[in-house]
């Protein structure tokens, strides 16, 4: 089994996980983004339809 011969360092282990959360920040950021346009009915980087059933 592989074992880590040294310890890492705080600096490195911080950096690793500050990256991993603004991964999430970004992908949070983006789909707020999307949601609020597709409100205001008006999406530029996503295509959808809007099925109405008429059988009412």
């Amino acid at each position: 089994m592989a074992v880590p011969k040294k310890r890492t360092s705080k600096a490195k282990k911080n950096a690793r996980k500050a990256n991993w959360k603004q991964k999430g920040f970004k992908a949070a950021q983006k789909s707020l983004s999307l949601a609020k346009s597709m409100l205001r009915g008006k999406p530029t980087s996503f295509v959808y339809s809007v099925y109405i059933d008429e059988a009412e």
